[in-house]
């Protein structure tokens, strides 16, 4: 027969004293069996075992043997454990059976039990059962795990719970404390003691909801021969009971003590204000319980004494000491400001503005200050320019500086020179708030004119100074031409910097200008920091000259004089007249028993702009016994009817400039052309004007 495992629960017991095991005193483990164990039991027997460990703990009893004779309930035969006389367990049968608990142990609620082994009357005298055996130990209580009551009592602690063994421990976080109750956890404020002469206090959180149960202590103390006055926020709010009388302060409240005299209790909506408490002692006291809601205060107090006096300061050189007052007491604040043109230094060093304060001990915060006369500094230096002292003594207030360019090749944008006055604030200011100290470089007005027109092909040579704009590329041994447009940027065709549709290397571009003479122009050169080919170029297989455009952006700026001059942009919108005179340079290769060879010295021509129509008149021709390019809008033909007037394959790249207004343009890049100076044909031009977006872009970007 198996055994019944009965659970009674908040079952009260009455059971009949016969024979009772106590503990002297709380042990840690123990066994307890039937005495007669592990010999058979009697009939009509109790025996009972009270089970002590220590506080804290709990009892975990393991059954290592259980053989009690079955029945139904274990109404007759059992073994029953209590705790507190709450039945935890019922226990009978065989610890063999399908039913027994196994290894499960009983776990008390406290640091006792009873258990309480029992035999009927109808049990035989010879019968075989052999009752039980039991092993138990102390278990710690877990106190800090234990759930919330949740009847509205307070936790174990209020904030941190430790276990430890046989009890717990209740600390706090950081600026808490521990109450004496050893659970709840306080705000740890005040306690501290003031002896500055100024100061702000307020209440913990503020502007928040104070803490509650709050205890906290300021105290503020000065020599004694200084008052102390409290001054009071707007916002102030500490909880209050209304009366008729007034709001009383029962729960929460704000006490200001001085010695000798009653305490005030603050509280309310209304704040207090300015407090003067004639003392030089003030202690406040700040309570909250744990019910209510109160957003605090705020104060500043200060200190005044009539007994504190400081010498009278002197005074400065160039320079007003204020207020003048017959005498200066404690918290009297003096300032120094400097006459116009002057300004104040303390220890060698520029300050903006001087103050100083009547002190505790009759001594003025710090020494006076020095007034001495602005000096501007160095004028900047100006680039491609100078500047010249117009009046004062140098650098100093009043000053006058007048910066020029260095004409004919530079400007001021707004024209003329640009003068700078020594200010007050020490820095050098224009009358003119738009005035820009940057010089920018004349473009298109060389120093010389070329008289009359000649030829390139056999024409005259170019006179010094008259093309300033004019460079000469040297490239893997091929020769071009380009044009200066900016400090450190060249203009030339696309062309002459690919080859078999790839970009030759910036170190394979050898860069001359400034010159006439092509040996003297060969023996010195500028070196290229990038080549910009325009995006939409493309011809690798020399019939697409549609965008022959590019730019080389200089290693080194350039500083522009007579022989080296930008030539000037098309203006927006510019148009290209028919019969418009252009004026095209080159160091034309020329033909000498087939041999091509330079020119010693630099040429040019002036040619016509030929009408649109009859330029792709003439190319169309061409084209239907050549294999030629297309003409496009981004291209333009010069040359004249009867032919011998022409650039030719030396001159690729070049400029074709044009004059308007006292000023040349570059209108175009010499780009290609058929049968060079034959009649009826005609060279054909890059039309820059179609690209100042992409040149004016690049140049900003790269």
């Amino acid at each position: 027969m198996g055994w019944t495992y009965t659970v009674i629960w908040f079952l009260c017991l009455s059971v009949r004293g016969s024979w009772q095991q106590l503990n002297s005193e709380p042990v840690i483990h123990g066994e307890v069996h039937f005495p007669q164990y592990p010999g058979p039991y009697l009939p009509n027997q109790k025996k009972e075992w009270d089970l002590w460990v220590p506080e804290g703990y709990q009892i975990q009893l393991s059954l290592t043997h259980l053989d009690i004779k079955a029945s139904s309930g274990c109404s007759q035969d059992s073994l029953t454990v209590l705790h507190d006389q709450e039945v935890l367990g019922s226990f009978c049968g065989q610890n063999n059976s399908t039913d027994h608990p196994d290894k499960e142990s009983i776990l008390s609620p406290g640091n006792r039990l009873t258990l309480i082994f029992q035999t009927s009357d109808s049990t035989p005298e010879l019968q075989q059962h052999t009752g039980f055996s039991a092993t138990y130990k102390a278990i710690d209580i877990d106190e800090c795990s234990k759930p919330d009551p949740g009847d509205g009592s307070y936790p174990l602690c209020s904030q941190i719970c430790i276990n430890t063994p046989g009890s717990y421990t209740c600390t706090c976080h950081s600026g808490y404390k521990l109450h004496l109750d050893q659970h709840t956890c306080l705000f740890s404020c005040g306690d501290c003691i003031f002896d500055k002469h100024e100061g702000h206090l307020s209440s913990p959180w503020y502007p928040g909801p104070s803490p509650p149960i709050l205890s906290c202590k300021y105290i503020i103390s000065v020599e004694p021969k200084f008052t102390v006055t409290l001054n009071f926020s707007e916002n102030f709010h500490i909880e209050s009971v209304d009366t008729q009388q007034g709001p009383r302060c029962l729960h929460h409240w704000l006490q200001v003590t001085t010695p000798g005299r009653e305490p005030i209790k603050l509280c309310g909506g209304k704040s207090p204000g300015v407090l003067a408490t004639n003392s030089s002692t003030v202690r406040l006291d700040y309570h909250t319980d744990n019910e209510g809601l109160s957003h605090g205060w705020s104060l500043d107090y200060s200190t005044y004494s009539e007994e504190v006096k400081c010498p009278f300061p002197g005074n400065v050189a160039k320079g007003r000491v204020t207020p003048t007052l017959t005498e200066y007491f404690y918290r009297d604040y003096i300032h120094v400001t400097c006459k116009r043109g002057y300004r104040l230094i303390m220890d060698g060093q520029k300050i903006r503005w001087f103050s100083a304060m009547c002190q505790s001990d009759g001594q003025w915060q710090l020494p006076l200050p020095e007034c001495q006369l602005i000096d501007c500094e160095e004028p900047k230096p100006l680039l491609n320019g100078g500047l010249t002292f117009l009046s004062g003594v140098k650098n100093q207030y009043g000053s006058v500086v007048q910066y020029h360019c260095n004409e004919p090749f530079y400007f001021f944008p707004g024209g003329g020179n640009v003068s700078f006055t020594c200010k007050a604030d020490g820095k050098w200011r224009s009358n003119h708030n738009d005035a820009t100290l940057t010089c920018i470089p004349v473009c298109g007005k060389p120093r010389k004119l070329i008289p009359t027109y000649q030829r390139t092909v056999g024409g005259s040579e170019g006179p010094d100074n008259t093309i300033p704009w004019h460079v000469l590329l040297y490239i893997n041994g091929q020769i071009g031409g380009g044009m200066v447009i900016a400090d450190r940027w060249i203009l030339t065709a696309a062309h002459i910097l690919t080859h078999d549709g790839n970009l030759v290397s910036k170190d394979d571009v050898q860069i001359s200008m400034g010159l006439i003479d092509v040996h003297t122009l060969l023996g010195s050169h500028a070196y290229a920091a990038s080549i910009h080919i325009h995006p939409e170029y493309n011809n690798p297989n020399g019939l697409d000259y549609n965008n022959d455009i590019a730019l080389i952006k200089l290693q080194d700026a350039i500083t522009f004089n007579s022989s080296i001059m930008p030539i000037c942009l098309p203006a927006e919108g510019a148009t290209y007249v028919t019969d418009m005179i252009g004026l095209v340079s080159g160091f034309t290769i020329r033909d000498t028993d087939n041999y091509r060879i330079l020119t010693d010295n630099i040429k040019y021509v002036h040619l016509l702009v030929v009408e649109q129509e009859t330029c792709s008149t003439s190319v169309n021709e061409l084209r239907k016994t050549k294999d030629l390019p297309s003409l496009t809008n981004n291209m333009f033909c010069a040359g004249v009817p009867d032919g011998g007037k022409d650039s030719c394959h030396g001159d690729r790249g070049s400029p074709l400039s044009v004059r308007d207004g006292g000023r040349f343009w570059a209108a175009g890049i010499v780009s290609w052309g058929v049968d060079c100076r034959h009649r009826g044909t005609y060279g054909i031009y890059t039309r820059v004007a179609n690209y100042l977006d992409w040149i004016n872009k690049t140049m900003q970007e790269k």
